[in-house]
């Protein structure tokens, strides 16, 4: 809001009326907000001017219910400095105050709406939750910013900016697709999982560098952190390996952490490394928070077989432990694992098929401190990593003695559900906003995972899916031998970047050779003849002579909820959906009418 200091003069200013305060009937102040929501004024408003001719203002003003957008015209006059600068979270212009001399609305609010700054919209309000909800409309202002600057850093490294499609065809990527049904009967479009294809035909096409902020649909469950469609930072290089794309982002990364967040990520030269099986390990997860302590360490040679054989059925297993320090009071200790098990929370770790947990409680007061069932050799030379405390908890679980697989183990889980309870209920102090943000890359996955009854994959006879998906490339020569051999021992040319326990997007390095492509789909996967000539496009593009590529893509809608805080995805788009898909807004999906149906030749089965 611009105004100027030239006292008496006079202005005519846009905005939404702001609450008002009627001092008499002839008398009185209400605040004016700019259209953005920066700044107010406030306004005086009297029933007759100073030479004493009625003004329709004061009668209008008074009509008009608060946020009724208006064109007010006025003489700025100055005003004793107010007690404060700003007035909820607008500064206020508080040395100046405009004396009202006509008003006019621009629209007006329904008699049956109430709009103030604490009133709670549902979600078929949207738009004004967004319009009273500084903190949302923040969200979206940083998030446009932040786009400005990567966008900016990458086109001054020579990245073009290139959309790609957005009706593209079904291929068997790994997520489930959106189909999008046409006239021409029994023909259908699907929504892109993401540009991963096009992008890849861009560097058989000549681009050296290309970037977008892409629209990407995935029909997959939904949680705090993902959504039906959602948006990422696609990017993909053409004559480069992994080190090229990982250097790239974490220049994007820091320069948007440090323009938007103000927080200065240079320290850390390049973001620490780990493999997939040291994460797997060490933390029971593949996207770590490495802010929380209490990590994860096998005991299984330490351990009596007895002890292994009553909290275990498995032959030959792993046993790993942690600890944690929830009180120095052991019975408190006790009640507060006793209480977590006994919950909804806990009760998928007792039905663990591997085994329940083995819990034990130090307590200085028993014999061999309350860990007598670990043995005494345990006790007396126990590894420092898993020695307890009075009042500690100690946390044993099996598994089965085989290379990791998917996303997470059961005692990761564990330990994550401990923490988090503990946190909830005061016992721990909340790591989410006092120990900054902690980056590390995730490494060295495994090519393939055996298939499983959530994901789709590829839909192959093998058994196997691809981890991350079927165009990632094997990381070495000896991993690509394997292909022939042990492809479920094979290792990829993928790379995460994970922060704060979040996995903010992924990459690899691509087959960029159409036979090695081809041999995957049919004799790896054992993918049907079909569904490889969904491919034939691309595998004709591989055989052009397409370089060796590389690419990676952030998730943008997680990214910005981690750098700001927010505990969802929901709460840095301006139109999120809810968690079963719905716009609740605009009342999407709908049910298609007969007509439509007709139109696209389907008919719904019973």
């Amino acid at each position: 809001m611009l105004l100027s200091r030239n006292m008496k003069k006079e202005v005519t200013i846009l905005g939404y009326l702001g609450t008002r305060r009627d001092v008499s009937k002839k008398l009185s102040f209400a605040m004016l907000r700019d259209p953005e929501q920066d700044t107010c004024v406030q306004l005086i408003s009297t029933a007759v001017d100073e030479a004493g001719a009625e003004l329709d203002a004061h009668r209008v003003l008074k009509s008009l219910k608060e946020w009724t957008p208006v064109k007010i015209n006025g003489i700025i006059k100055e005003r004793q400095p107010a007690k404060d600068d700003y007035v909820l979270g607008m500064r206020l212009l508080n040395t100046l105050e405009i004396h009202l001399r006509s008003i006019t609305p621009l629209n007006e609010v329904a008699d049956d709406l109430i709009i103030k700054e604490d009133t709670v919209f549902s979600s078929d309000q949207r738009h004004l939750q967004l319009r009273t909800d500084k903190e949302l409309r923040d969200n979206l202002h940083k998030r446009a910013k932040a786009m400005n600057v990567a966008r900016q850093r990458l086109l001054s490294h020579r990245f073009w900016d290139i959309e790609t499609p957005i009706l593209f065809k079904s291929t068997p990527e790994g997520a489930r697709e959106f189909l999008v049904p046409t006239r021409s009967k029994g023909l259908a479009y699907a929504l892109p999982q993401s540009p991963q294809q096009y992008k890849q035909i861009l560097m058989a096409s000549g681009v050296k560098r290309y970037f977008q902020f892409a629209r990407c649909f995935r029909d997959e469950d939904l949680r705090a952190d993902r959504q039906p469609e959602f948006t990422q930072l696609d990017m993909e290089m053409a004559f480069a390996g992994e080190e090229d794309v990982m250097h790239k982002v974490e220049m994007i990364l820091k320069a948007v952490w440090s323009e938007i967040a103000n927080v200065d990520l240079g320290k850390q030269v390049s973001f620490p490394r780990m493999t997939y099986q040291e994460a797997m390990a060490s933390y029971g997860s593949d996207k770590p928070d490495l802010r929380i302590g209490a990590k994860i360490h096998t005991i299984t040679e330490r351990l009596p077989e007895d002890l292994i054989s009553k909290i275990t059925s498995l032959q030959d297993p792993v046993v790993d432990a942690f600890k944690m320090e929830v009180s120095l009071d052991p019975k408190q200790t006790s009640k507060f694992i006793s209480n977590f098990l006994d919950s909804p929370e806990g009760k998928p770790f007792l039905e663990n098929s591997d085994g329940q947990p083995a819990v034990f409680v130090a307590d200085t007061s028993k014999p061999l401190s309350g860990l007598s069932a670990l043995g005494y050799p345990f006790v007396m030379d126990c590894p420092p990593e898993v020695s307890v405390d009075h009042g500690e908890l100690l946390i044993l679980q099996a598994r089965k003695n085989e290379p990791f697989f998917g996303g997470s183990t059961a005692i990761g889980n564990l330990r994550l559900a401990l923490h988090k309870t503990a946190v909830a209920q005061g016992i721990k102090a909340s790591v989410a906003k006092n120990e900054g943000f902690r980056f590390t890359w995730i490494t060295d996955f495994p090519l393939f995972s055996p298939t499983n009854d959530t994901d789709p994959g590829q839909g192959g006879a093998a058994g196997l899916s691809s981890t991350h998906h079927p165009f990632t490339a094997p990381k070495t020569t000896e991993d690509i031998e394997l292909l022939l051999t042990a492809p479920e021992k094979a290792i990829a040319a993928h790379y995460d970047i994970v922060v704060n326990g979040v996995e903010l997007g992924g990459g690899s390095r691509r087959i960029h050779n159409g036979e090695v492509q081809e041999f995957i789909f049919r004799d790896v996967l054992k993918m049907s003849t079909e569904r490889i000539e969904d491919f034939r496009h691309l595998l004709d593009v591989l055989r052009s002579g397409c370089p060796p590529h590389a690419g990676f893509a952030l998730g943008w809608d997680r990214l910005m909820a981690v750098m700001l805080g927010t505990d969802s995805v929901r709460e840095v788009i301006a139109f999120p959906k809810s968690g079963r898909g719905e716009d609740m807004l605009v009342k999407s999906p709908t049910v298609m009418t007969e007509a439509q149906l007709d139109t696209y030749h389907l008919r719904l089965k019973d």
